[in-house]
């Protein structure tokens, strides 16, 4: 399948909202991006580590006790089974190649769950380039096995102190290092967001998800799902997911974002749930901002989903109606976490905890669908200590 085109703008969201000494490499990257992607030495070189070094394609895997429990034939899409064991090293693959291809031999990212930090330190070290990672000291303190596994493979972990300390102050001190550096440095950008042309060129780099996807269950069941559910915090997986699904009226696209403490409260990270719109890190999008239009800051147990934005293109296919996005609480997601683990022997991490929460909630069986695919965008064992510590009350 081609790619989509390398949109700027989705309706109205998107856009470059940023510093112009940053607009020059914006279109740098742009230019480079199109032409990378129609030149074959790139895409097979490309091909080739996502076949063998990361382990692509992931299964597709027929869950059967949670289809019992659920009422419906569920499927699990198993990013989780990738090197470094999520999603995100699709992304930072690519980026990291293209960094080289750039002749940048220094890269930068952020990270909060700390999945994609370990996806970037790990293509920079397959790729002989320097590597900095920016995190918030609240994720280093909760995801400390992560903050290890990069420095073992080579990068720097800059601690960032600022504000609540998480996934949005990291992405605003990998920005301003870019801004000094842009001549030297390629920024990793982790998610589906920021300014253009970031939102498009890691949809195109994980839309191998969806596609992959498409044809599997095709091939195993001879029929499309019902519904497609993953969770959205930046929203690199779901966007993955549901492109390639996005053309087919018939399958109904969930999007699972995380309501904290819950919805009522502003400890929550659910602008497209709750109808948010804003400015965030070079782009307009779903933000969650106060009635003067300062950014709030999010909450929620996982820290990949902690960050008060969304991807532009979520929030157009919201407005839309393409995509239906609802949200889960803390409370919930700890529980699917557990569940899943005891009817499939499979630890999720507490992202993908959230949509499995929402298809807990919402059976199948229930809903009238029969089959029903989960992107399981990553493992849990990244958070097993902090779902022990919360389980435990401390």
């Amino acid at each position: 399948m081609s790619s989509p085109p390398l949109e700027r703008r989705f309706g109205p969201y998107g856009g470059r909202y940023v510093p112009e000494t940053l607009i020059p490499a914006l279109d740098e990257l742009e230019r480079e991006w199109l032409a990378a992607r129609a030149d074959p030495d790139f895409t097979d070189e490309l091909a080739r580590l996502l076949r063998d070094y990361v382990g692509r394609p992931t299964p597709l895997y027929r869950a059967a006790r949670l289809s019992e429990a659920t009422g419906a034939e569920v499927w699990l899409k198993r990013e989780d089974l990738t090197h470094t064991g999520s999603h995100k090293i699709n992304n930072a693959l690519g980026q990291a190649l293209l960094a080289r291809r750039m002749g940048k031999p220094r890269v930068i990212a952020e990270t909060g769950a700390g999945q994609h930090g370990v996806a970037s330190a790990t293509a920079c070290a397959l790729l002989d380039l320097d590597c900095v990672v920016y995190m918030g000291t609240e994720d280093m303190r909760r995801q400390r096995p992560n903050v290890e596994r990069m420095r073992l493979l080579g990068a720097e972990v800059v601690g960032v102190e600022a504000g609540a300390r998480t996934l949005k102050e990291a992405v605003s001190a990998a920005i301003r290092d870019w801004v000094g550096n842009v001549a030297t440095t390629h920024y990793v950008i982790g998610s589906a967001v920021g300014p253009a042309p970031y939102p498009a060129l890691v949809r195109d780099l994980q839309r191998t998800i969806g596609d992959e996807a498409r044809a599997q269950v095709l091939e195993a069941t001879g029929r499309l799902p019902d519904r497609v559910i993953a969770c959205v915090g930046g929203g690199s997986n779901a966007i993955g997911t549901f492109v390639g699904f996005v053309d087919d009226p018939a399958v109904k696209l969930i999007g699972v974002e995380a309501a904290g403490a819950g919805l009522e409260t502003r400890r929550h990270s659910a602008p497209l749930t709750t109808g948010a719109r804003g400015v965030l890190h070079g782009a307009l999008s779903a933000v969650l901002h106060d009635e003067e239009g300062q950014i709030l800051e999010a909450h929620s147990v996982s820290a990949g989903l902690d960050y008060p934005g969304s991807g532009p293109e979520h929030a157009h296919l919201r407005d839309t109606g393409r995509v239906s996005y609802v949200a889960v609480s803390d409370a919930e997601a700890l529980a699917a976490f557990r569940r899943l683990a005891q009817l499939e022997g499979i630890l999720p991490a507490l992202e993908p905890a959230h949509a499995l929460a929402w298809l807990f909630a919402n059976p199948g069986g229930a809903a009238g669908a029969s089959l029903d695919l989960v992107t399981l965008s990553g493992r849990g064992d990244k958070d097993l200590a902090e779902v022990m510590a919360l389980e435990s009350g401390l």
